[in-house]
């Protein structure tokens, strides 16, 4: 075999490698989300992901070193599932990731119950959440400005008024998770807009 044709074959053999062990990766992701939404994370055993997934915890070790490496693994994961570049934000969309929210509550109950855990001290996720919502924060603002300018028709900032659409978005998730039959969350939330607009559509 010439030394080009070796080259050639060795990067494809390389890149075939990456391939799978990312698929792999992607697996192990899931399946630790299923995982977490049945047990919590505290009850969640790195031995039972890597069950789920065929694995030894030996095996899975090689992709996640650590049961808190697999966690903010399945947490970053989770926001690029979500991901919606800044520019193409806009409220209407908030609505509509609100009902997609809706479609999948087994990720909804594992994020919600992974922040409730999160806000207990030493838990390896908390620094997480804290970073994710400062910049939630910054971006609704951003989004409240770009529709209603320096000031909502309340007469809030869109500073001001960021903190109130997280926590209306986490709240709800909250009640519907509970009580599904009783709370229309994606209804609420088009209600809540409803009174950001200043209780008209």
């Amino acid at each position: 075999m010439a030394p080009k044709t070796r080259t050639t074959a060795k990067a494809t053999a390389k890149a075939t490698t990456r391939a799978r062990s990312e698929e792999r990766r992607a697996e192990i992701l899931r399946a630790a989300l299923e995982v977490i939404a049945e047990r919590g994370y505290r009850g969640a055993s790195l031995g039972a992901v890597a069950e789920r997934v065929g694995l030894t915890q030996q095996g899975l070790l090689h992709y996640f070193p650590t049961k808190d490496a697999l966690l903010v693994a399945v947490l970053e994961a989770r926001d690029q599932w979500d991901a919606v570049p800044s520019n193409e934000i806009r409220l209407d969309l908030l609505g509509s990731l609100v009902e997609y929210n809706a479609m999948r509550p087994g990720i909804i109950q594992t994020f919600s119950a992974l922040l409730g855990e999160s806000v207990t001290d030493g838990h390896p996720a908390r620094e997480y959440f804290t970073e994710r919502y400062g910049s939630v924060r910054e971006k609704f603002a951003a989004v409240l400005r770009a529709e209603y300018g320096e000031r909502l028709p309340g007469g809030l900032t869109p500073q001001a008024a960021a903190p109130l659409l997280v926590a209306v978005m986490d709240g709800l998730q909250y009640q519907w998770l509970l009580d599904p039959g009783s709370v229309d969350m994606a209804g609420a939330f088009r209600d809540f807009l409803a009174l950001l607009h200043g209780g008209s559509e």
